[in-house]
């Protein structure tokens, strides 16, 4: 019959065989599609979670075992060349081998997905999915590689290949574990994102290079050389960049670890005071009740003492002195004050707190020619004690 028609076609019968398995194979396609189509849109329907997950599972199922059928088939139906027969032999082993992997590592990929829609784990899964689908795809190629035979060139280059591309998928999965790690934190705590993102970036710029240079050592490129040249120029950088970079650290520090924060009222052990209004990399920004900027190299700002009154609360108590002559009854004076800082409180003076009752006390006591008196009062913000003593 094949006969016939490669006589009728012009052909030769191997042309024809060829021909015949081609329209075989894209039929088998076609038809997996189909089916797999189907069984998808049916999974759907079903309302249960786990059904929806095996008719999922089953719908990957048709278009590979199609083509493995057609191939075995056409291999003992139709009369090949020897060479053609081993080829198709080969071709059918590396498609059963990549079935074994390829089937297990869908049903995980598939389980990952429905267990993610549970758990509200997303970015996990979605990362879990991606090692596993790596893992197939290296394995199986490895696999594919030694059940068929190829010329010893082809052989080289296909071991060059499967190395840089496992050494490219390891470092590439590395660095979305470390980001999703990061991703992590910041839900936890959003105000280290400005440091997060950087930090993200920086990660993916060293494994990129890591990747690289192993690559190139792989594909025997020595870097010998390089790896001195960047060592003498990067102590040659170090030594030019010494105060930025000691800036550039001490931004680090001072953006996690976060003892100051925009808005809040500091005083420094050098004098300088006012509000922080941007902790950046390399300095940051203050500034005072003059309504002036002060730009502080966060080197400076990393050793020096600093006094925060905005934490842990902007609230902040108010000692005001008061001096009276001699011969005065010291109770009297005591219920005079609290009098008074009652009455400023119910005028709503700006910054005197109302909740908190004020005190007064004979302290520090009897002066040379006076009795000095304390009032204790609560005011909102350390800038407040100024109109609240005036």
């Amino acid at each position: 019959m094949v006969q016939n028609l490669a006589r009728t076609l012009g052909l030769s019968p191997t042309s024809v065989n060829l021909l015949v398995i081609s329209v075989s194979l894209v039929l088998a396609v076609v038809l997996g599609s189909i089916l797999g189509h189907f069984l998808r849109g049916y999974g759907k329907r079903v309302r249960n979670p786990w059904g929806e997950l095996v008719f999922s599972f089953l719908a990957s199922l048709p278009p590979p075992l199609l083509v493995w059928l057609v191939l075995y088939v056409s291999l003992r139906a139709l009369h090949l060349p020897r060479h053609y027969e081993r080829l198709g032999s080969e071709l059918i082993s590396a498609l059963m081998a990549i079935a074994v992997y390829y089937f297990p590592a869908q049903a995980i990929v598939l389980f990952l997905r429905r267990m993610a829609e549970v758990d509200r784990r997303r970015q996990l899964a979605q990362f879990a999915a991606f090692v596993v689908r790596s893992l197939f795809v290296v394995v199986a190629a490895y696999t594919v590689q030694e059940i068929l035979t190829l010329p010893p060139r082809y052989e080289r280059l296909g071991e060059t290949v499967l190395t840089v591309l496992a050494i490219g998928l390891f470092f590439y999965a590395l660095t979305r574990l470390v980001t999703l790690y990061l991703g992590g934190v910041v839900q936890k705590s959003p105000e280290l994102q400005r440091v997060t993102e950087p930090a993200a970036f920086a990660v993916r710029i060293l494994f990129a290079l890591l990747a690289a240079f192993i690559i190139l050592e792989n594909l025997g490129i020595h870097l010998t050389v390089i790896w001195t040249t960047l060592g003498v120029g990067s102590v040659a950088v170090a030594l030019a960049l010494q105060e930025t970079l000691s800036n550039f650290f001490s931004g680090l520090y001072l953006l996690p670890d976060r003892p100051i924060s925009p808005s809040d009222y500091i005083k420094l052990d050098s004098g300088q005071e006012g509000y922080v209004v941007h902790v950046g990399w390399r300095s940051t920004s203050m500034r005072t009740l003059g309504n002036n900027i002060v730009v502080l190299p966060n080197a400076v700002l990393a050793k020096a003492v600093i006094t925060n009154y905005a934490q842990p609360a902007s609230r902040m108590s108010l000692d005001i002195h008061v001096s009276v002559p001699h011969g005065m009854d010291a109770r009297r004076v005591e219920r005079m004050l609290v009098e008074v800082a009652e009455e400023a409180a119910r005028d709503r003076i700006e910054g005197l707190l109302t909740e908190f009752p004020p005190s007064a006390k004979l302290i520090p006591g009897f002066g040379p020619s006076t009795l000095d008196f304390t009032l204790g009062v609560q005011i909102r913000t350390f800038v407040d004690q100024i109109s609240n003593t005036e």
